[in-house]
């Protein structure tokens, strides 16, 4: 993971800087500098107008009474393609315009799902002896443990 995050870090940026001065070498500078902020330009604007929708579907799921994941998530992927679209580059302007447009999200969003979903262990038990009972809840209350595995590795519960 830490090499990843060295590559992502130190790589990208390399590569970023080399394709705007090739396009700058290509073209002229002016350009180059206009693409960069129109593109940054450009992508808060949507950002901002697909935020705004996330957080109006978020709105509703909680007012009908269910948990929002999906409009979690969704504002997550919103929020990194606007960190990126205001960064310079070309690649990362590409990857946050792609998070932008809902069927390429909902694509990330199945993705994501599946990761998160074999990284968390959900145990139910009955509650322990010592838990504080009153008058409202029945003998079958029940605790919910969860807690996150280290992706790619297993479970202590499962050697």
């Amino acid at each position: 993971m830490l090499v990843r995050l060295v590559l992502l870090f130190t790589l990208l940026p390399l590569v970023e800087l080399w394709i705007l001065l090739w396009i700058a070498d290509q073209t002229r500078w002016e350009f180059t500098l206009g693409l960069v902020i129109a593109t940054g330009v450009l992508g808060a604007s949507l950002a901002r107008h697909q935020g705004l929708r996330c957080w109006r579907q978020f709105q509703q799921r909680l007012a009908e009474g269910e948990l929002p994941a999906a409009e979690l998530l969704d504002g997550l992927m919103i929020l990194v393609a606007a960190a990126v679209l205001v960064t310079p580059g070309v690649i990362t302007d590409l990857a946050g315009f792609l998070l932008l447009v809902p069927p390429v999200r909902r694509l990330v969003r199945r993705q994501l799902s599946r990761r998160l979903a074999a990284r968390v262990v959900v145990r139910q038990s009955a509650a322990p002896p010592w838990a504080a009972r009153d008058d409202d809840h029945s003998d079958s209350d029940q605790i919910i443990d969860v807690e996150s595995r280290p992706a790619g590795g297993s479970h202590p519960d499962q050697q």
